[in-house]
């Protein structure tokens, strides 16, 4: 199975957590990695490009901060102008059919935080109900999401092997 991760950090260089799963990935094969705000510093997107990528991949992974409750706005673009109709759903828009799709965040509060009742009052589950609901309108699989919740800098490396895990073991079960 070939896996994307589209990473969509505003600050990736000043990210530890984002860098340390970043790192361990690397080290995994059939695992193609892409930095939107790398590529597309100017936010002018190449939905060609971009719907090219798509097709050539059988998992879409996006990796990204818990931004104000979802993701940042790159990404939030990126949807936009990729997933258009007639090419990623309505007539003619079945072009991500069978593409499974997942979503890896990190956050700047504990799981305790993302519950009913908590600080932030809902569930990362729910607060990512958008993209979700975006995934299975386009035809595409969605998948369990990866949350890190505020590791501490001894729990990075560890946090980096578990996010390679989970990737690997979704693959290797839906393989079966």
């Amino acid at each position: 199975m070939k896996t994307m991760v589209i990473v969509a950090h505003p600050n990736l260089n000043k990210s530890a957590w984002n860098h340390a799963l970043l790192s361990e990935l690397k080290q995994q094969p059939n695992i193609h990695i892409r930095d939107l705000y790398q590529e597309y510093p100017n936010w002018s997107i190449n939905v060609e490009r971009e719907h090219q990528l798509l097709i050539e991949f059988d998992r879409i992974v996006f990796q990204f901060p818990f931004y104000w409750y979802s993701c940042p706005p790159l990404l939030k673009k990126w949807f936009d102008d990729v997933l258009t109709f007639g090419w990623a759903f309505g007539p003619g828009g079945e072009n991500l059919r069978g593409k499974e799709f997942m979503i890896a965040t990190t956050t700047g509060g504990s799981e305790n935080e993302y519950r009913a009742g908590g600080r932030n009052w809902f569930t990362i589950s729910e607060y990512l109900r958008p993209i979700q609901s975006t995934i299975t309108r386009c035809n595409g699989t969605f998948l369990p999401a990866f949350v890190s919740y505020s590791p501490s800098a001894e729990a990075l490396k560890d946090e980096a092997k578990r996010y390679a895990e989970f990737i690997q073991f979704s693959q290797t079960k839906l393989a079966q």
